[in-house]
């Protein structure tokens, strides 16, 4: 995959005239969503402080995905259904991931040969979306200003005992979830959290009395995350 491959939406924040961004975020949808799915969640932050952020809403190619039947969306991964033992480890497609964590990788790229350091470029995502931010990241050749995971989990967490030597661990860390969600149980972005956390990340950690969705007061944290991470 390249990232001529898949669509994109980029929006400047705004007001930013014809100066070049500042910064960028690269927002992740959720499984059977696409790049216009966070468009308002982008629209309804103000990031005027930091000056022009460029933000980039990508769309996950489309695949089969096993627990939805096979049914061909947009996902960045496939995703298998839970085991019936609860002390059976979840089945994870390894290789999806990967592959998909190397487009995200290019999309850091991208921005940075446009002129825009890591250090100024924050992944986001919610669920699967959240899943590959943090894959992403972690494994990112250089930091970036910061990871924000909503109403996700960690993907491959034994992988990072492999690869603890290469890990991002500088990095800011925005978690939140909902605590009553039904998709992505909260248990799962409480072991997300303390999984980094034992890695020696740095983690805002948030709840709230939702399911498997974002409020205005996640949003409006966020917001104040990212002017502090990008400042």
């Amino acid at each position: 995959m390249n990232t001529q491959s898949i669509e994109l939406i980029e929006l400047l924040s705004a007001d930013s005239g014809s100066a070049p961004p500042a910064a960028s975020v690269i927002v992740l949808h959720g499984l059977g969503a696409d790049g216009q799915d966070f468009v308002p969640v982008v629209q309804a932050m103000d990031l005027s402080a930091v000056g022009p952020v460029r933000f980039v809403l990508p769309s996950a190619p489309e695949r089969p995905v096993t627990i939805n039947g096979g049914y061909r969306m947009r996902a960045w991964y496939d995703i298998y259904p839970a085991p019936g033992d609860p002390t059976r480890p979840r089945l994870e497609d390894e290789p999806g991931l990967l592959a998909s964590r190397a487009l995200v990788q290019q999309l850091i790229d991208r921005e940075v040969e446009r002129g825009v350091e890591s250090s100024r470029i924050v992944l986001m995502g919610f669920s699967q979306g959240c899943a590959m931010t943090l894959l992403a990241g972690l494994l990112a050749p250089a930091p970036l200003a910061g990871l924000a995971g909503l109403s996700g989990y960690l993907p491959l967490a034994g992988r990072f005992g492999k690869d603890a030597d290469r890990l991002q661990r500088s990095m800011s860390v925005f978690l939140a979830h909902g605590e009553r969600d039904d998709i992505v149980t909260p248990d799962r972005g409480l072991a997300a959290r303390d999984a980094l956390l034992a890695l020696g990340m740095p983690v805002d950690w948030h709840s709230y009395p939702m399911g498997h969705e974002v409020c205005m007061p996640e949003i409006e944290e966020l917001n104040r995350w990212l002017l502090r991470v990008l400042a």
